[in-house]
């Protein structure tokens, strides 16, 4: 027999994910715990928190065991089949709302968990929002969040520009946070990055090919006047601008996160 205080006590978690735990599988609130710490829990129940505490001591990610993620203020569901969504991406909605212009059009490739979209459609209802992802297990779960959140957003099958169906009609901003870890960074086999899809962390090249393709061929889906705007790795802000001006892209600067590091580039359509 084992009480909440009791395995509390004995779990080896930090308490704060030991109590998120108790909460993901008890369903209990933070002071129904505090209250109730003496209640007995069922031992199916242990088994499961046994299961997830070993879990997490492999390294699993918080995200992946309790299956969501707050990002902007909403709770998002995650599986590893999306990226964990984090802070830094922040930057890049807000960015996005701030250049979209009244009843514009956004597109957000590589869409993943749909943070990006679903987020712009729910602070700008008077957007039109579209959002592609080259992995129908990553749209299924952009389309749930989509559903559980009351956006209204359109999801599109396909890698970059090549989506099912065709995004035919010019957008105002062109958004992406796509992979661009390098294939040889020692950081791909370290923390929460071991279990995250690898296919949206990294190209398997050099870190840049992402932004290669996007900036290549980004004036025919951007309107004239209209913004590509990425997000990217605090070393990464150089190599980027000088792909979007090989493309040529003008107004190619970089804005830095709360943190002082440089994390999106953005240029427009001559």
């Amino acid at each position: 027999m084992s009480t909440i205080r009791d395995w509390l006590l004995h779990s080896p978690l930090p308490k704060l994910e030991a109590r998120m735990l108790l909460q993901c599988v008890g369903g209990f609130s933070r002071a129904y715990l505090v209250a109730h710490d003496d209640e007995v829990l069922p031992d199916m129940m242990v088994w499961q928190l046994n299961d997830m505490q070993q879990a997490r001591l492999d390294g699993v990610p918080m995200a992946y065991l309790l299956g969501e993620r707050e990002f902007y203020g909403r709770v998002f569901q995650v599986t590893p089949a999306v990226l964990i969504p984090r802070p830094e991406t922040e930057l890049l909605v807000e960015t996005v709302m701030q250049y979209l212009p009244q009843g514009g059009r956004v597109w957000d490739v590589g869409t993943g968990s749909g943070i990006i979209a679903i987020t712009t459609a729910l602070e700008r209802s008077d957007a039109q929002v579209h959002a592609s992802d080259i992995s129908a297990e990553a749209l299924d779960i952009a389309r749930n969040n989509t559903g559980r959140l009351g956006a209204q957003v359109a999801f599109h099958l396909g890698s970059w520009y090549a989506v099912e169906p065709q995004q035919n009609e010019l957008v105002d901003v062109l958004v992406s946070n796509p992979p661009y870890i390098h294939k040889d960074d020692g950081h791909l086999q370290q923390g929460d990055l071991r279990f995250e899809p690898q296919q949206a962390l990294t190209d398997f090249d050099d870190g840049l090919s992402a932004y290669r393709a996007l900036a290549a061929e980004c004036t025919q889906h951007v309107k004239p006047q209209g913004w590509l705007m990425v997000e990217h790795g605090f070393e990464q802000a150089a190599d980027i601008q000088a792909i979007f001006q090989t493309a040529g892209l003008q107004q190619v600067h970089t804005l830095q996160d709360h943190a002082g590091l440089d994390r999106i580039t953005l240029g427009q359509r001559a």
